[in-house]
């Protein structure tokens, strides 16, 4: 009797295998990276209302290297965590499109130094209308739980020592905020190996295997690094600030996964 009940469950069974291989398949074709998406994001960059300012850094940002290289496209729920005056938000805002959403994300410190003025205006108007201003400390981002698709991080984790923020809360928030499967993408300039924390208010620069073990702490995974922005004549001993090096720092990029499986 139990075995005519296996058999007869087989035909089903093989049903359901298959789908969930034509899912699979499915899945990873959505996710396959193509010449459109670059093409999305060039547009973006090259867009006519972006701001003189703005374009003036494309050449030391790579903007479009760099977003290509964390995968943003149209129709995501992304977080520019710590994003100033808004250079970033401008150009991911026109990436991820009418069906997407960014939240623009600034803490306290950064609002009343030089962030608040230079956002609201860049957001008037409703400007960017896929864009939501989040006003939040890094403790607590206030980003929605579970919805994103990546976050972002640029050039600023080695400011959250200086400030004193708790990195766990903050870096475990940004892991509660994703999707499974969401990514969390981190930039920031190279400090002398082995250096720790030394350098973050003195030089603004971090070690990044101290940045990448922080992370990895709290659940995510490295899924891969680039030297896009690398530039190895920067002996990483000079304040990045000063004119000599200012823009042509050496920089880590990181793309850290939230795993799909928890």
């Amino acid at each position: 009797m139990k075995l005519s009940l296996l058999l007869s469950s087989l035909p089903c069974l093989a049903i359901a295998i298959s789908a969930a291989m034509a899912d699979s398949r499915i899945h990873r074709k959505e996710q396959r990276w193509t010449e459109n998406d670059i093409a999305n994001i060039e547009r973006a960059v090259e867009h006519k209302d972006r701001p003189k300012d703005d374009k003036g850094r494309d050449g030391d940002r790579l903007p479009v290297s760099v977003l290509s290289f964390f995968k943003i496209r149209p129709g995501m729920h992304v977080a520019d965590v710590m994003a100033g005056s808004g250079y970033y938000t401008e150009i991911v805002s026109r990436v991820v499109g009418e069906r997407g959403r960014l939240y623009a994300h600034n803490n306290s410190i950064a609002l009343k130094r030089f962030a608040d003025a230079a956002m609201s205006k860049r957001l008037q108007q409703s400007r960017l209308s896929n864009v939501v201003r989040v006003d939040a400390e890094l403790e607590e981002p206030k980003l929605p739980a579970g919805e994103l698709d990546a976050v972002l991080l640029f050039l600023f984790y080695h400011d959250t020592y200086w400030m004193r923020a708790d990195r766990n809360m903050m870096n475990l928030a940004i892991f509660n905020s994703l999707k499974p499967g969401g990514v969390f993408c981190v930039t920031d300039h190279h400090a002398e190996t082995g250096s720790g924390d030394r350098d973050v208010q003195t030089l603004h620069r971090v070690d990044a295997e101290l940045v990448k073990k922080e992370i990895l702490a709290v659940g995510f995974v490295l899924e891969a690094e680039s030297d896009i922005l690398r530039n190895p004549e920067d002996e990483r001993t000079l304040n990045v600030f000063k004119p000599e090096i200012r823009g042509k720092t050496d920089r880590f990029v990181y793309r850290f996964r939230k795993p799909s499986i928890q």
